[in-house]
This record gives C-alpha cells, structure tokens and sequence, in this order.
C-alpha cells in the first residue's frame, strides 16, 4: 500500500500553487477541492463539485480556449481510475499548456477510505504515459515534488501523480454555489464583461 509515500497532500498542493501566477486551476470533487482551497481560494479556480471523472476533460478544454494560460487540473487517484479515458483524449490533443496533477492517498476517500486499485498496482502514471503523455511520473517526496515544480509553470502536456499519505486534514469547503463559480471562474479569465452570456 501507500507506506513509503511521506506528502503531506495539503503542503504539496499549497507549494505547487505558491508560484502560479496567471495559471488557472481545475479541481476536482472531495480532497483536490478542499486542499486548493486551502492553499487560498481564488477566482481562478474552479471546484468540479460533483462531477466525479470530469475534471480532467473540463481542464482539456480550458487548455484549448486558453493556449496562453497554465492550466493545472487536481483530482483524486479515484477520479482518475474512474475517468481513464480522458487520458486518451488529453494524449491525443495534446495541450502543451495542461498539467494533470493526481493526488493518489490510494484510498476512496469520499466514501469511506476504502482501498483503491492504485495502491493494488495500478499505475496511473503509466497508463497516462501508454496514452500519449510522455512526460509523467510518479512522486514520492518532497524532494521529488521540489524538482519538478518548475516545469509545472512551462510549456508541456504532463501528469504528475503525487503519492501522499492518506492522513485526514480538515475540510477547507470553497463556495458551492454552481452559478456562482461559474461567473466569478468565467470574469476571472474574460474580464469583467467581456464574452457575452454564460
């Protein structure tokens, strides 16, 4: 199982939004959302409450509207076994400004913090890299994190998947409301006013 990984997946998601910049974040349900919110919510992010396995591909197509922009997408190791698929699509359109960020504690942990299959030897960096990202790797430290935060902010389709301890931390609950996000997410990058109606 996960005995070897020492993250801490609250401190790895606040160090790798310290140098952000304009990037912009998609979250996805349960922890990703509570620890990009923690890292200080932000208008430029937006929480795909609800959504389990849409992440990634909402992510894709901010990359595509937004060739200029990061954009880094945070979901769960249980979004990303449930949403396999989208890595196909993410490897052959290949957007050289997505950064796919797996938070993998190997459990399930909306619901109950069963096991998950990436702690039984499913390896959700490899199944990226067999899907056309070539740039992937799994992450076991700080150490490891440390070295590739620079690139997360440079042209390059990636998918880090961060293995972390699957410790608890506190829920850090962002709005909820979907209307809400969508206007302050849509203003965020537009501007105020500009692009018509959502």
């Amino acid at each position: 199982m996960n005995a070897s990984a020492t993250m801490n997946r609250r401190a790895a998601v606040a160090r790798i939004l310290e140098q952000r910049g304009d990037a912009l974040v998609v979250a996805s349900l349960g922890n990703p959302t509570y620890d990009a919110s923690a890292a200080g919510d932000d208008d430029r992010n937006f929480y795909v409450w609800g959504a389990m396995g849409g992440a990634c591909m909402v992510a894709l197509g901010l990359a595509l509207a937004q060739p200029r922009r990061q954009v880094l997408a945070f979901a769960g190791d249980g979004e990303m076994l449930m949403g396999m698929g989208s890595f196909a699509t993410i490897g052959v359109r290949a957007p050289s400004n997505l950064k796919i960020i797996v938070i993998d504690n190997e459990h399930y942990g909306e619901t109950g913090m069963q096991p998950a299959h990436s702690g039984r030897g499913v390896d959700i960096a490899g199944i990226a890299r067999a899907c056309g990202i070539a740039d992937c790797a799994t992450l076991r430290s700080e150490r490891e994190l440390e070295e590739r935060i620079p690139g997360l902010y440079q042209p390059g389709l990636q998918c880090l998947v961060l293995k972390v301890a699957a410790a608890p931390e506190p829920s850090s609950l962002p709005p909820r409301d979907g209307p809400y996000l969508r206007s302050r997410f849509r203003e965020a990058v537009l501007g105020q006013g500009k692009g018509g109606h959502a």
